[in-house]
C-alpha cells in the first residue's frame, strides 16, 4: 500500500478523531461536576454531624447529589465508552482498508453505536444538570426558612 492509497483512510477517519477529542472536553467537564457533586456531600455530612437537629432540608439535599453523582457516574462511563467505539472504528477503518475487506455492517454498528453512547451519556448529563437546579431550589426554599 503506498501514500496516495492510505490519504483517503486517513481522511475517513478525521471524524472519529474530532469525536474523541470532543468527548474528552465533555468528559473534564463531567469529572468537574462529579466532583463538585462529592465535595457538597462532604459539605452537607459534615453540617449534618455538627448540628443534627436541622437535617430535613439536608437530607434531601445529600439524596439529591446522591442521585445525581450516580447520573454523573453513568454519563462519564457512556462517554468513556463512546471514545473507546471511536478509538476501534478508527483501528477498523485503517485495518480493514490493509486487509480490502468489505465489513460495512460492523463499521456501521461501531459508528451508531458509538454515536449512541455519546447520546445517552448527554442524556445523563441533562438529567444532572435539572437536578442540580432541584437542589438549588432546596436551598433557597433552607435559606428563606431561616435554615
Amino acid at each position: 500500500m503506498n501514500v496516495h492509497e492510505i490519504i483517503p483512510i486517513l481522511q475517513v477517519a478525521i471524524g472519529p478523531v474530532i469525536l474523541i477529542s470532543g468527548v474528552g472536553l465533555l468528559l473534564l467537564s463531567m469529572t468537574n461536576r462529579f466532583g463538585r457533586a462529592i465535595d457538597r456531600s462532604r459539605q452537607l455530612c459534615e453540617s449534618l454531624r455538627a448540628s443534627p437537629e436541622r437535617h430535613s432540608g439536608r437530607i434531601k439535599q445529600l439524596d439529591i447529589l446522591a442521585r445525581r453523582a450516580r447520573y454523573i457516574r453513568s454519563a462519564m462511563a457512556l462517554a468513556a465508552l463512546s471514545a473507546l467505539l471511536a478509538a476501534l472504528l478508527i483501528i477498523s477503518l485503517f485495518l480493514l482498508a490493509v486487509l480490502k475487506l468489505e465489513w460495512t455492517t460492523f463499521l456501521i454498528f461501531l459508528f451508531v453505536t458509538c454515536l449512541g453512547a455519546l447520546i445517552a451519556s448527554l442524556v445523563f448529563f441533562i438529567r444532572d444538570i435539572n437536578l442540580s437546579l432541584v437542589a438549588l431550589e432546596l436551598e433557597v426554599q433552607s435559606r428563606e426558612n431561616g435554615g
